[in-house]
């Protein structure tokens, strides 16, 4: 066996509370192009080419389970997303070190038992729609109280994140909060869980909550993973709900989906400057070995779904810095229905940088 993945084990048997009931894991999540299937893929490269690798950059994280595969005692885990809904989760399971877990779980038996019966911002605005209105009456609720809380702020990370968690397994949607359902079949009351957190593994990383174009400016690394959005389609349009929630200023909504403001969040990977962004990006990229995850869905009937960067141009702007070499995987990816994917392929374009 692999001795980092021997060390991952270890890790991964030895604390206590691992055995506590009512717990989940990083990748326990529904999101838009995460890499919990294609793990085994990527790390297979990472093994295969990349010696001794101390420092590990995911710099566009999402829900961070790329940075979780490669994190232990020995390898330096560094993450970032410019969502505070992922960066919460991000800090919970890759930046935690230590956690009272008997205030934790008595705080979380508190949370779970409450019934509000009044509405609050939250219910009025996605009650009925995306939660029943039990449920968002209950988010809200909860919400403000972790905010209102005299704690630490790695247990209000760790109670935001279990919120995080547990508003995806109700909410009345496909897996994003671009729409929900006409009828709501989501009826299971909601209930916050403990996350599984790997604290002696967590000592020297890393979590940011930066424009990765910024931020590549700041950080060094063994290995740079990049994993940016594909196409037009922002992420802050899919979780405008979650980043609601998780930053709680209760901005005004609008429309049928009942989004806010989001003119701060988009990223420049989903317009036409793309692929200027990404050059940007690799020229000051300050690392050993560069992996750029990169869909392939061929064929769309929707042009939103194409992606923005093409595969000329990716391999043009990392041989500027090495030499490169394409390692492709058949892959079901999610898709709404307007895509054809029979032919789709998740890539990993592989670049060994020059001194």
């Amino acid at each position: 066996m692999n001795t980092l993945l021997e060390e991952k084990q270890r890790l991964f048997d030895y604390p206590a509370y691992r055995d506590m009931p009512g717990k989940y894991q990083i990748q326990n999540r529904r999101f838009l192009g995460n890499k919990f299937k294609l793990l085994d893929f990527i790390a297979d490269i990472v093994h295969e080419r990349c010696d001794d690798v101390k420092t590990f950059v995911d710099i566009f994280s999402g829900t961070g389970v790329v940075g979780q595969r490669f994190n232990s005692i020995k390898t330096k885990v560094i993450s970032n997303d410019i969502l505070q809904s992922n960066y919460l989760p991000l800090k919970a399971f890759l930046g935690t070190t230590k956690a009272d877990w008997d205030r934790i779980t008595q705080i979380i038996d508190d949370l779970n038992s409450l019934n509000p019966s009044r509405d609050n911002y939250f219910s009025k605005h996605f009650g009925d729609r995306y939660f029943t209105l039990t449920n968002a009456r209950k988010i809200g609720l909860i919400r403000q109280k972790i905010r209102d809380m005299d704690i630490d702020d790695d247990s209000r990370t760790v109670l935001l994140t279990s919120l995080i968690y547990a508003v995806d397994k109700v909410a009345n949607t496909v897996g994003h909060y671009d729409a929900f359902r006409k009828k709501i079949d989501m009826v299971q009351p909601i209930k916050l869980l403990i996350p599984d957190i790997d604290f002696e593994a967590n000592v020297n990383n890393e979590v940011y909550c930066e424009d990765a174009n910024m931020l590549i400016r700041k950080i060094k690394s063994d290995v740079l993973y990049i994993d940016p959005p594909y196409n037009s389609r922002q992420y802050c349009d899919a979780y405008h709900l979650l980043e609601n929630l998780a930053t709680w200023e209760k901005p005004p909504v609008f429309g049928v989906a009942k989004k806010m403001d989001r003119s701060h969040l988009k990223s420049k990977y989903c317009l036409i400057s793309a692929t200027q962004a990404f050059k940007d990006l690799i020229a000051n990229a300050k690392c050993k070995h560069i992996l750029v995850s990169y869909n392939n869905t061929r064929e769309t009937k929707d042009c939103r779904s194409n992606s923005r960067i093409k595969d000329p141009e990716i391999i043009s702007i990392l041989k500027n810095r090495g030499s490169v070499e394409v390692y492709e995987r058949d892959y079901r990816a999610f898709t709404t229905g307007k895509s054809d994917t029979d032919s789709h392929t998740e890539r990993v374009f592989y670049c060994e940088v020059r001194n």
